[in-house]
């Protein structure tokens, strides 16, 4: 169609009007008339043409060429130059018409940038803007490739275009980020080599004020620092607060990470006793980084902090063992303690299946080539429906049949280690937290799917290894790394507030200011927890509070919830269900490979409608509960095979009268798993005795909710939450290694008799 137009203009329109002139030159006024009635037919014939490619969707004001297709496929058949001279053309003699839609447009030029062709998408977002020139993002998208390129001139114009962006969407953060970059800070890109020889990769950003100086921000980062080469990060830290006082920030990748040299290893475990170069740890690495900056860095004050989020988090608090003497800070937030028992991969024992699969099948790889600047692809999925995938999938040993073949060592070690044995307890930071001498800032989300227990064990750790140091534990209604956002809400769920801004502003940033450059009064609390229900902050001095008392809330044969015991029919009384492997209970309604946050609030309905699937339920609270603290599951509990998982969950639901779509919402609030044969021992599995009456005991780990008047309490009871959680066959057998024929149907049964009580021990705020 545009090549049709061009046609059309370029040599049919001038050549009929030449012949016009010939043909009646001798009539002046017949051949003016002639001349406009060509003229007009011409035009005619071209709109028509234009209208034949145009298609109105509803609603819309623009229309859109319907050779859009056509011609960004000329662009990524590598004719940018003819795709920029026809536009032209076409916007030359029809200002007004539409080629191709804004998003397209920007979208194709970072299709062209991830397939190196960074040339030619700076010229694709130069024609976005030609196109859209009063629309923020063009401007936007054409700085950050201006910065990716980084020729000379290229990041004058990238702050250039920056400002234009900001100029027309004052809102845009990213363009506020850039500049507060780019106009204040110098990015330095260095190898620092460790004890054993082994060199680093880390970018470092100095203020280009040198007339005072600066302490410095660390952060190790296992996912890539990103930006290589002549890029600058666009955010240096998460919390603009710091970007803005400045800071001297450094970024690095974790040994064997991207663009460090080494071999990596997940979770290296840390090395006691050190006596040999080679005995490296991630706490060497960071001890001889801060070694090596305050030697080379010039305008810096001599004091370091250390913060980082998940496995960030992790690195911080290695580095906080055996910290180097400039280190006088470090914040951990979701940092993982032990992998094994409750932390990402692992919930007593049992294998988180979905998390672990897209974890460690991008992480897990080793590095043929050694650096690299790639990160890692994601395994195949062949649907977008993670639950019918990993059903399909069957058994643990067809992810390396399938998909791994062998190939990922990472994934090849869990399956060798599926109980609580060395590997793992090497892997355990927890031990290790005896010196502590740093004051540390430990953060965790209520909500978060990966790491909740991991802050929560360190806090308390510390707490008991290391009195008298600064320690201190914030509790947030946040997912995983959510105290980095907004955290006003999750899904439908909100919390009343921008929590996570309040956090950044009123507890991260003062607590780095006052131990590294002593200008801030710290009045971080011992603990400071957010109330949801309430939805307010509140303040102890020990978590949980002293105020509180221990409840017992019973499951009962009726489906009732009570605080005090039911009178029972009998000493046997029960409920069952029938589980079975080959359809187990859905984590969630989404269709999605990855398993996400909001499930972590998610409404229960779906589950509490199966068969499979136990639900007990309080009757309308006549006033507020509040529960402070540990959550245990006891549970009285039998089964027909020789191994059972026990998924517990505890629901708030709410009223019919709230506004949709909080009408009878089961809100999750806590959810825990328990695989059967680690009751006894997590090292030594025992399998069950069919149908004997067994007590499975669990933390649910810590929460802070107000169950309000006119809700009610709900637990629901079920032995399978997948694929977030691996199928159990319900066979003593080695799970990592079983085949189809071991998955067998069991009937499993939770007694609320006077003898076999099933009951969540609760710590219950005394009310006001």
């Amino acid at each position: 169609m545009v090549l049709r137009i061009n046609l059309i203009i370029n040599i049919l329109y001038p050549l009929a009007c030449f012949l016009i002139n010939m043909k009646i030159a001798t009539n002046e006024n017949y051949r003016g008339r002639m001349l406009g009635y060509m003229r007009l037919v011409l035009k005619g014939l071209i709109i028509l043409l234009v209208l034949h490619g145009i298609v109105y969707s509803s609603g819309v004001a623009q229309p859109t060429v319907r050779s859009e297709e056509d011609f960004i496929r000329m662009i990524r058949e590598g004719h940018i130059d003819q795709a920029v001279s026809i536009y032209g053309q076409i916007r030359k003699n029809f200002p007004d018409s539409v080629i191709f839609t804004r998003k397209n447009m920007n979208n194709l030029g970072w299709e062209l940038q991830l397939e190196d062709r960074l040339d030619e998408a700076i010229k694709v977002f130069r024609l976005n803007i030609r196109a859209y020139p009063d629309h923020y993002d063009p401007w936007d998208s054409y700085a950050e490739a201006l910065l990716l390129r980084c020729n000379k001139g290229d990041l004058e114009l990238a702050v250039n275009n920056f400002e234009k962006s900001l100029e027309l969407n004052p809102d845009n953060e990213n363009a506020a980020r850039r500049l507060l970059v780019l106009r204040n800070y110098r990015k330095h890109e260095y190898l620092i080599p460790m004890r054993d020889g082994i060199r680093l990769y880390t970018q470092v950003y100095v203020p280009k004020d040198t007339t005072r100086t600066y302490p410095i921000l660390f952060l190790r980062e296992w996912y890539g620092t990103g930006n290589y080469g002549s890029g600058y990060k666009r955010m240096l830290h998460s919390n603009d607060l710091f970007v803005q006082e400045g800071f001297i920030f450094v970024h690095q990748d974790m040994r064997g990470r991207f663009m460090s040299e080494g071999e990596f290893e997940v979770l290296r475990p840390y090395r006691v006793g050190k006596k040999n170069v080679p005995d490296i740890d991630e706490s060497t690495d960071a001890y001889d980084t801060v070694e090596w900056l305050l030697k080379e860095l010039k305008h810096h004050n001599g004091r370091v902090g250390i913060w980082g989020g998940s496995y960030s988090g992790w690195a911080a608090m290695m580095a906080a063992i055996e910290p180097h003497p400039a280190v006088k800070a470090v914040s951990q937030g979701a940092s993982p303690a032990d992998w094994w028992l409750g932390d990402d991969c692992h919930h007593y024992g049992a294998f988180r299946l979905m998390y672990a699969y897209s974890w460690i099948g991008r992480d897990g790889w080793p590095r043929p080539e050694g650096p690299t600047k790639q990160q890692p692809s994601y395994p195949p999925y062949t649907t977008r429906d993670g639950y019918t995938f990993f059903l399909k999938l069957g058994s643990l040993s067809n992810v390396n049949k399938n998909y791994f073949h062998g190939e990922n060592p990472t994934w090849n070690e869990y399956m060798e280690h599926g109980n609580y044995d060395e590997y793992w307890k090497q892997r355990n930071i927890l031990p290790h937290l005896g010196n502590i001498t740093v004051p540390v800032l430990n953060i965790a989300g209520w909500f978060d799917a990966e790491d909740y227990r991991g802050p929560l064990e360190i806090y308390k750790t510390i707490e008991r290894n290391n009195p008298g140091i600064r320690n201190s534990i914030v509790i947030g209604p946040w997912r995983h790394g959510g105290w980095h956002g907004e955290g006003e809400s999750i899904g439908d769920i909100h919390f009343g507030s921008r929590t996570g801004y309040y956090f950044m502003k009123e507890i991260e940033f003062p607590f780095f200011m006052h131990y590294l450059k002593d200008t801030c009064n710290l009045n971080i609390p011992e603990a400071l927890v957010f109330q949801t229900g309430e939805n307010e902050w509140r303040s102890y001095d020990e978590w949980p509070p002293g105020d509180a008392m221990g409840k017992r809330l019973f499951l009962n044969q009726n489906g009732t919830l009570t605080f005090s015991p039911h009178p029972h029919e009998g000493k046997s009384s029960y409920n069952e269900f029938i589980s079975d492997p080959g359809q187990p209970v859905p984590w969630s309604t989404s269709v999605q490979t990855q398993q996400g946050h909001e499930w972590m609030v998610a409404d229960q309905r779906f589950a509490s409608e199966r068969p499979d699937v136990l639900v007990y339920q309080s009757d309308i609270l006549e006033e507020d509960i509040t529960v402070a603290g540990p959550l245990i599951a006891h549970l009285s509990v039998s089964t027909s095979g020789s191994d059972a998982d026990w998924v517990v969950k505890l629901i708030d639901v709410y009223p019919s009268e709230e506004k949709e779509p909080l009408g009878n919402y089961q809100m999750l609030l806590a959810g825990e798993v328990f695989r059967s044969k680690y009751r006894n021992s997590y090292e030594n599995p025992e399998p069950m005795i069919p149908n004997m009456v067994t007590i499975i005991e669990f933390d649910m780990l810590d929460k802070f909710h107000t169950f309000k008047k006119g809700h009610r309490i709900m637990v629901q009871i079920q032995s399978s939450w997948f694929p977030v959680i691996d199928r159990n066959p319900q066979n003593f057998v080695n799970i990592y290694k079983a085949n189809e024929e071991d998955f067998q149907k069991a009937i499993h049964r939770v007694y609320c008799s006077e003898g076999n009580q099933s009951f969540i021990k609760l710590i219950v705020l005394n009310p006001k």
